[in-house]
């Protein structure tokens, strides 16, 4: 590969997004490509007409950010005293300074290369134990066809260090990460400021139609800096100035919005039930393949084509989505039922199914943990202050929560009828 020759490509989100000829054989290569047939939301174009992206314009949006965020934060005159010191050959020799910037370019760019089809959908409940996403992405980017990709590169880029930026420290629990690798993975996993959280929120938001997800990433970006978590702390992170403060705020309420509007919608999250059942009854064994051969011949289009001929024969769940038969809600949590039973979805769902039947009605519930948004920030006089005493907001940051229970459309309104009539007595198990 030359790496000499510069291509573009036009997105409507960053505009034209610029790669090399060795960014571009990888671009062109079968785990990338196979994205151009994975949606990025699933089943929302169901719900939201518009959101019929795929996962490979993402991934190419998560290498232009990244490679912005890294131009910036290694930038010598943005550099902290302490960083400097610690990452001195990194960041002061060019030769480091441009190979870790090919590495991390390239792993934002595979970081989404093991998503099955339809993305998250059926992940958790259709991979063998010990199997996630991130686990075949690593896979893949050991995969014989991207290992002489990466041994084509001048300097040739050692494998691991793609793996470890395209997957994060927090899913490679074995793997022993420099804190410099740790810093450039959060520049792609960070659940603050890593960019694939940026570029799905602004490119979901645009193609969903919707407002809640856009935000200044430009100013965020300039304002992102390596620090130490604290004063007394060599450890470092990714945080900001404090010119950043406000934008931070934004790209998180931006985040929670997505996942109450947008995300967490009960039709989606119905049409979720419905496909992980039918890819139950259709997978072989009810799993998903997880070698990298099998695994590759496998998108939405295969997924969608047995849908529409199970559809014609006898797979009710694949004429639930083919029709638009979705299960729907008949319960959605309230405050006010929390002050009888931290469950109120389940009590209630519990009930329903055994006077229906578990295949009549279905329960999705799911309450994130604690508030993980705190990062470091520099103030103007060189002091570096904890985001959660700067910003009330992120103190008080609210987390989209799912409680419901849905029923097939033959018995919505009965099943609603009975939870209006007894819902004290439902959430109180008193059902006698």
């Amino acid at each position: 590969m030359t790496g000499n020759v510069l291509h573009e490509i036009r997105d409507p989100v960053h505009g034209f997004i610029r790669l090399d000829s060795d960014e571009r054989a990888v671009l062109d290569s079968k785990p990338v490509q196979r994205l151009r047939n994975v949606h990025q939301l699933a089943m929302e174009y169901l719900v939201y007409p518009g959101a019929t992206h795929k996962r490979f314009e993402h991934s190419l949006g998560v290498m232009e950010l990244a490679g912005r965020v890294y131009d910036t934060i290694t930038r010598s005159d943005l550099v902290h005293d302490e960083i400097r010191r610690l990452f001195r050959e990194d960041i002061e020799s060019e030769d480091q300074k441009m190979y870790w910037r090919r590495v991390l370019r390239m792993a934002a760019l595979c970081h989404d290369i093991g998503h099955l089809p339809f993305s998250h959908a059926a992940e958790v409940e259709l991979l063998p134990e010990g199997w996630t996403h991130e686990t075949i992405t690593a896979e893949l980017i050991r995969s014989p066809e991207l290992q002489r990709m990466w041994q084509g590169v001048t300097p040739p880029l050692r494998t691991e260090d793609v793996v470890k930026l395209a997957v994060g420290q927090a899913k490679l629990p074995d793997e022993a990460f420099t804190d410099w690798e740790a810093v450039l993975s959060e520049i792609v996993v960070s659940d603050a400021f890593g960019v694939d959280r940026m570029d799905y929120l602004l490119r979901d938001s645009l193609h969903t139609g919707v407002g809640y997800g856009r935000f200044d990433h430009y100013r965020l970006i300039d304002t992102l800096r390596i620090l130490p978590k604290d004063d007394d702390s060599e450890e470092p992170t990714l945080g900001l100035e404090r010119g950043g403060l406000r934008t931070a705020e934004a790209l998180l309420l931006a985040r929670y919005w997505m996942f109450d509007q947008v995300y967490f919608h009960p039709v989606r999250l119905a049409y979720d039930i419905h496909l992980k059942d039918f890819l139950r009854e259709w997978l072989p064994e009810g799993q998903f393949p997880t070698s990298t051969e099998a695994f590759l011949e496998l998108t939405d289009i295969e997924v969608l084509a047995a849908i529409r001929e199970g559809a014609k024969k006898d797979s009710a769940h694949a004429r639930r989505i083919a029709g638009r038969q979705h299960f729907k809600v008949v319960y959605s949590r309230n405050p006010e039922d929390l002050n009888v039973v931290s469950e109120p979805g389940k009590a209630i769902g519990q009930w329903l199914i055994e006077k229906y039947g578990e295949d009549r009605i279905r329960l999705d519930s799911h309450t994130p943990s604690g508030n993980p948004f705190d990062f470091p920030v520099l103030e103007s006089d060189g002091r570096i202050i904890s985001s959660s005493l700067l910003s009330d907001l992120l103190s008080r940051m609210p987390t989209a929560t799912i409680d419901f229970v849905f029923a097939d459309p033959d018995i919505r309104d009965e099943a609603r009828k009975i939870i209006i009539e007894n819902r004290k007595d439902l959430l109180a198990g008193d059902t006698a």
